[in-house]
């Protein structure tokens, strides 16, 4: 039996360029926030060809600066003491005829330099967008407490993590309440996952 295209016959050898390339989830390589290299799940998640990718920060794929700053300040500490960090968050197409689209996305890393969390690392895209559309328009602040109350998080936990106070985390979800014509968390919650 012969082995598939770009798969050495050896046994315990493997094309890894091509297992990277192929990943059924997008795969991407990272020095210092910035892309070394990409695979074609990204470049189709993000709508972007690989050279339009390769040797930008990861700002290009956020849908604000606030938010790409915030979001890294906020993951340093916990790859600096677990070495991985996952969350589901908005993150915006980059090009092709939804450029500019922002989409949720669950987003798993994992820092090569604890010590140095941002230095090198690996990092998993997967676009959940088929099945948690972003419908209303929110800005960057209701983006991230709409993230972190999808994770059940309360209030004064959500704080914590963004470095807010807890009665601003209340107004904040009071607003997407209000965007999305929720009557309670949990319907919320309903209505942020099913995008209605």
């Amino acid at each position: 039996m012969s082995a598939p295209d770009g798969i050495v016959n050896d046994r315990d050898a493997v094309d890894y360029r091509l297992a990277f390339d192929m990943a059924p989830v997008g795969l991407v390589l990272s020095r210092h926030r910035t892309i070394l290299d990409c695979n074609r799940a990204v470049c189709d998640m993000f709508g972007a060809d690989r050279d339009q990718l390769v040797g930008q920060s990861f700002l290009i794929l956020y849908p604000s600066a606030d938010e790409y700053e915030r979001t890294g300040a906020r993951i340093a500490p916990i790859l600096n003491t677990q070495g991985h960090y996952a969350d589901d968050r908005v993150m915006r197409r980059v090009g092709g005829r939804f450029q500019g689209q922002p989409f949720w996305c669950h987003v798993t890393g994992r820092a090569l330099e604890r010590s140095d969390p941002h230095a090198a690392g690996i990092w998993s895209f997967e676009d959940l967008s088929t099945r948690r559309p972003v419908r209303a328009e929110l800005t960057p602040r209701e983006r991230e407490v709409a993230a972190l109350v999808l994770n059940g998080m309360t209030a004064k936990h959500i704080a914590k993590v963004l470095d807010i106070s807890p009665r601003t985390v209340e107004v904040y979800r009071l607003k997407l309440m209000r965007k999305y014509q929720a009557t309670s968390t949990p319907d919320l919650v309903q209505k942020l996952m099913s995008g209605s």
